[in-house]
C-alpha cells in the first residue's frame, strides 16, 4: 500500500495564493483530487492526505469535504490562526471529523520565522493542537531551520512533521553531491535527535533550479538521491514518509517522475519492511490514519 502524505487541492483564486507568482503559470487552475487520479493509479498510490495551501480559516472545511466527497483523500492538515481566540472551539469542531489529522502554516513565508514560533499565542495553540493529539507539519526553507528546531523542542506531546526535508537549496549544491553549507545538514540532524520529529521525502523537485531549466537534469537527481540519503542517515526508516507535493512539483516534474524517483531511492535502500514503513506504515502512525484503503 502506498499514501501521498503531501498533495495540495484548490479552486484557484490569485488573490487567495499570494505565493503563487507569475513564473507558475502551471499552477493557476484548479487542481482538485480527480485531476490527478490517473497518475496516482498508475504509480499505485492508494491515498493522499490533503495539505493546506491557503492562509485562510475556511480552509481546513474545504479540505474536510473534499475528504468526504473523495475516500482516497485519508486524512486533511489545515490551516488555523494559531493565536486566535476562537482556536480551541474550532479544534474541538475539527477534531470530530475523522479525517482532520492536523494544521500547517506557510511558515517559510514568515519575515523573521524565529519570531513567530516565539510568540506566546502561537506557543499556546501549538499546545492546545497537541493536547488534542494532532500532528502539526514543519515549513521552513534551509535558512530557517533555527527556528524549526526551537519550535520542536518546545512542543514534543505528539508527532511533528519537517515537510519537504526542510527545504534544501539543492539549486547550490555542488557537483559531489554535497550542500552548499553545513546549515541544512546540522539542522536536520538537531531535528531527528528529536523522537517526535518525523521528515517528508518530498518537494525536492522544486528546490533544484526549475525556472532555468526543463525537468531534472542528472546532477539533480543525483542532489535529490544525496538529500534522500542524508535524511535517511540521520531519521532512520520509521520516521520517514512519501510525499509528492503534488500539483507544485508539477513546476520541475510531472508525478510519474517524483514517484519514480522516491521508489528508485526507496529500493536500493529500504529493505521489504522498511519499505513498506516508508510508503505507507509510517504516515498511518504518525497521522493516525485508521481507514487505510487497500493497495490498488
Amino acid at each position: 500500500m502506498k499514501i501521498d502524505t503531501h498533495q495540495h487541492f484548490w479552486h484557484y483564486s490569485a488573490p487567495e495564493f499570494p505565493w503563487i507568482s507569475e513564473a507558475m503559470p502551471a499552477l493557476k487552475h484548479d487542481c482538485l483530487p480527480p485531476d490527478n487520479a490517473a497518475a496516482m493509479r498508475a504509480a499505485g498510490v492508494d491515498g493522499v492526505v490533503a495539505v493546506q495551501a491557503r492562509t485562510l480559516t475556511q480552509e481546513t472545511d474545504f479540505l474536510l469535504g473534499l475528504a468526504e466527497l473523495h475516500p482516497e483523500v485519508l486524512g486533511v492538515v489545515g490551516w488555523a490562526d494559531l493565536g486566535a481566540a476562537d482556536l480551541e472551539p474550532r479544534l474541538q469542531a475539527w477534531c470530530a471529523h475523522p479525517a482532520f489529522k492536523g494544521l500547517r502554516h506557510i511558515l517559510q513565508d514568515e519575515v523573521d520565522a524565529s519570531a513567530w514560533v516565539q510568540a506566546s499565542a502561537h506557543q499556546r495553540g501549538l499546545r492546545a493542537l497537541q493536547r488534542h493529539q494532532r500532528v502539526y507539519d514543519v515549513l521552513v526553507f534551509e535558512h530557517q531551520m533555527p527556528a524549526a528546531v526551537a519550535l520542536c523542542a518546545r512542543h514534543d506531546a505528539h508527532w511533528l512533521v519537517l515537510d519537504h526535508v526542510g527545504k534544501p537549496a539543492l539549486r547550490d549544491w555542488g557537483d559531489d553531491g554535497a550542500p552548499s553549507t553545513s546549515r541544512w545538514s546540522s539542522g536536520l540532524r538537531e531535528l531527528a535527535a528529536m523522537p517526535h520529529v518525523m521528515c517528508k521525502l518530498s518537494g525536492a523537485v522544486t528546490e533544484t533550479d526549475w525556472p532555468n531549466h526543463h525537468g531534472l537534469r542528472p546532477q539533480d537527481t543525483g542532489h535529490i538521491l544525496a538529500c534522500f540519503d542524508q535524511a535517511l542517515e540521520a531519521f532512520g526508516p520509521l520516521r520517514l514518509m512519501f510525499g509528492s507535493d503534488w500539483p507544485v512539483c508539477q513546476l520541475s516534474s510531472p508525478y510519474d517522475v517524483v514517484h519514480g524517483l522516491a521508489e528508485q531511492w526507496a529500493r536500493s535502500r529500504l529493505s521489504a519492511t522498511e519499505q513498506e514503513a516508508f510508503w505507507s506504515g509510517n504516515a498511518i502512525r504518525c497521522y493516525g490514519i485508521q481507514h487505510a484503503p487497500q493497495p490498488t
